[in-house]
């Protein structure tokens, strides 16, 4: 798995951008304005934060050693996840999706049907 896989599956889920606000060296994806989905172009391995449900973000860090409270991020709300070979696709899919429907479901209702 690399970036071209993450950044193919986020640009697949509807009204998402791509962007660069903080510089080259982070990859954001947002939807309707709002980040869900952060990525450094320069971490070996490869990984990626994403928003989380509170108690599924614990769950999730003890069950898989990749996961990581969010590196820079609220750790309460957000997980880094490390692409080391150890999480399935559909894993990191699931993760990518649970985050952008955490954001979305987050948005003003104007902007959600708009």
């Amino acid at each position: 798995m690399n970036i071209e896989h993450l950044r193919n599956y986020a640009l697949s889920l509807p009204d998402v951008s791509e962007e660069f606000p903080f510089g080259n060296e982070t990859l954001v994806y947002k939807v309707k304005g709002k980040i869900f989905m952060l990525c450094g172009m320069d971490s070996e391995p490869l990984q990626f934060n994403v928003k989380c449900d509170p108690d599924k973000a614990l769950e999730l860090r003890e069950q898989y050693p990749a996961i990581i409270p969010g590196y820079h991020m609220n750790k309460k709300h957000w997980n880094t996840v490390i692409i080391d070979g150890s999480l399935s696709f559909a894993l990191v899919k699931e993760m990518i999706s649970d985050s952008y429907q955490l954001v979305w479901k987050s948005l003003p209702k104007k902007l959600r049907e708009g």
